[in-house]
This record gives structure tokens, C-alpha cells and sequence, in this order.
């Protein structure tokens, strides 16, 4: 699997009329969206403040609830393709790409009816070429035709959100389209129903992947090397949450935090590119699920493991009645137990008995 493709070759597999679609799309901004643009540029921009994580994206900084209108908006949003190295787990490098720096990508978040002007630009720097497909996108390749860019290039697509749902976006560049995944290149997209979601007191983005190395997790300091032979074989060694093994735990770069009382919402985006994710908080259950995404439909209630295929995404909720560490793992445990997938949620305060009690 070639990581590296020649200006000849991509207009050979797109012609020369796909490969230039989108430079300088253009929509009507329908109302005013300084708010809307400040928070999506905030969150598409969250990668330059990432050093000590390396690529692990923050799970709170996302863009907040939308309230307080009633009117469509127009967004602008962009994105940099980069390619960059860092640890997946310490003392272990591995060469990612990414949507801005970071994994999961930066969530991306609008109301039915918004129009987006996304633009993306592949940094000089890269080895590759690279694009976007919004399963939120009505048209060719969920628009991953028109942003197909060589390093240095950049494009720009415009579209309106038709419909409500929590969904995936990712690089789709031909032949390496699971390659890309299997390096980080995923997100999410939501589009809020016109009535908005039901309020919480917190909420937290995660990504799951899997990736393919040569070398297993807790193999001695070094690089991990990408193996195409177990992409093939659909045989992860890492099956990990935004980016990098247990990343999210007090252990590596801290828990998500809450408090007892509180409500919290996870949207959850799982890249794959081939595993489908079993997702359970232990020690406590999903109280409110939107299963794959769908806005549209109401919520499930009380659900203990939620299956999240690749190339989809949740939205979950969690009551928080009592003090823990809730440990958010994928229930395929060997997954959980020796690959990287375990994100914790750290729960203070004051016991209840009532509850529970030991």
C-alpha cells in the first residue's frame, strides 16, 4: 500500500476536472453566526494548543450546546491535514495522520438547516494526499471528491445540513482510505435537530480506532511500525480511545471529571476502520442513547453496552448518583484489558448509601 502518490496519478484516478472542484465554494450566510464560527473555529483550531498529549484531543473542548436561535447560520470551518509523529504509549512513537493535529478530529457541531463552508488544506509538509467525507453531506463522495488535495493545495466545499444525527467524517483518498483511519484521520459532525438536544451538565468527545503495528503494546521502547499485513488481516494491536493507549486515565493524561448529581453526554465517533466498538461505562449503565446517531428518533433508555460500528457514532448520556471512577471500555475486553481501550470518567463527592454501600 503506497503512502506516497504523484500529482500524475491522482489526476489519472479523479481527471483533472473532479480534482479541481470546490476552490473557492461559496454560500449566502443566511443570519449571523459570529457565535457559531467562534466555537467551531475554536474547536477546529484545538490542535495547536496540544503538546504534552501529542495527538490525544481534549475531550471537553468541543463546541457548546446550541441555544438561543431560531434561524439557520452559516459556518466557516477549516481544517489542515498534518502528518506528525508522537507516542501512543510511552517511549513508543508512531507516525499519525490527522484532521488538525489531534484524534479524533475536531468535532464539528450545527443545526439542521446550517450551511458550513469547510475548507480544508493539506499542509506542505505531507507525504500524501488527503480529503474529507461528511457522512452528514449530501453529494459525491460526501464531498471527499472536490477536497482531494496534494500537499500545499487546499480546497473548499459548501453545503447545507439536511438532516439531524451525529455522524462520521474521514479521509476517503482512494486505495488508502483505510490506511488514513488506521492513522487517526476520523471525526465527528453534529447536527443538532431544530429543538436541540435535552440539556446536561457535561459533556465529553471520544474517538475510537484501531491500528496496526509490527510491534505489540508493551513491546520495549521504540517505534511502531505500520503493518499492512495485519490491516489486511483486520488484526489490531491497538484498539485505542482519541489516539493513544488509556489515554484518557488518570494513569496517562488525566480522567474526564465530574461531579455526583450531575448528568454528563458522550458523543462517541467510532473511525474503525474495521472493528465495531462494544461501549460500556462500568458501573453505570446509559440512561439515554441515540443509537447511531439518529436525532431524528427518540432516545433508548437503560442500556448497558451500545454497539457502535465503524464508521458511525453515538450520542449517550449518564446519571452520576454515586462517587467513582466509571471506566468507559470497549466490552470486547481482551480490547480493553491489553489493547488501549479504557477512557475513565472520575466521579467526587458525597456518598449515598441509599444507593449503594459497602
Amino acid at each position: 500500500m503506497a503512502s506516497i502518490i504523484s500529482r500524475r496519478e491522482l489526476f489519472r484516478v479523479l481527471g483533472a476536472g473532479a480534482a479541481l472542484i470546490g476552490i473557492g465554494a461559496t454560500s449566502t450566510v443566511v443570519a449571523s453566526a459570529a457565535e457559531a464560527n467562534d466555537a467551531n473555529s475554536r474547536s477546529a483550531a484545538a490542535a495547536s494548543a496540544q503538546t504534552v498529549r501529542g495527538v490525544v484531543a481534549e475531550p471537553t473542548r468541543i463546541p457548546p450546546p446550541i441555544t438561543g436561535r431560531s434561524r439557520p447560520i452559516h459556518h466557516e470551518v477549516n481544517f489542515e491535514a498534518r502528518e506528525v509523529e508522537a507516542e501512543i504509549e510511552p517511549g513508543a512513537k508512531f507516525s499519525y495522520m490527522t484532521f488538525n493535529g489531534q484524534v479524533p478530529g475536531p468535532m464539528i457541531r450545527v443545526r439542521r438547516g446550517d450551511t458550513v463552508a469547510l475548507t480544508l488544506r493539506n499542509n506542505r509538509h505531507c507525504t500524501t494526499w488527503h480529503s474529507i467525507d461528511l457522512h452528514a453531506v449530501y453529494g459525491p463522495g460526501g464531498g471527499a471528491v472536490a477536497t482531494t488535495v496534494l500537499p500545499g493545495q487546499s480546497k473548499t466545499i459548501t453545503f447545507k445540513t439536511m438532516y439531524p444525527g451525529a455522524f462520521i467524517y474521514h479521509c476517503a483518498v482512494p486505495g488508502e482510505m483505510d490506511v488514513h483511519i488506521a492513522r487517526g484521520m476520523f471525526g465527528m459532525i453534529v447536527v443538532e435537530p431544530e429543538e436541540g438536544l435535552p440539556h446536561v451538565d457535561r459533556e465529553f468527545y471520544i474517538g475510537q480506532n484501531e491500528t496496526y503495528t509490527k510491534q505489540r503494546p508493551g513491546s520495549p521502547p521504540g517505534p511502531r511500525e505500520f503493518d499492512d499485513e495485519r490491516l489486511l488481516d483486520e488484526n489490531a494491536t491497538y484498539v485505542i480511545f482519541n489516539g493513544a493507549y488509556n489515554a484518557l486515565t488518570a494513569k496517562r493524561f488525566g480522567a474526564m471529571q465530574a461531579n455526583v448529581g450531575e448528568s454528563v453526554r458522550v458523543f462517541m465517533v467510532n473511525g474503525g476502520p474495521n472493528l465495531l466498538s462494544s461501549l460500556h461505562p462500568i458501573g453505570n449503565i446509559w440512561s439515554r442513547v441515540w443509537i447511531m446517531g439518529a436525532l431524528a428518533m427518540p432516545p433508548m433508555r437503560f442500556l448497558q453496552s451500545v454497539a457502535v460500528p465503524p464508521g458511525n457514532a453515538i450520542i449517550a448520556d449518564m446519571e452520576l448518583p454515586v462517587p467513582q471512577t466509571i471506566k468507559i471500555v470497549d466490552h470486547a475486553m481482551t480490547r480493553a484489558l491489553n489493547k488501549g481501550a479504557v477512557a475513565e470518567i472520575e466521579v467526587t463527592g458525597p456518598p449515598n448509601p441509599d444507593i449503594f454501600k459497602a
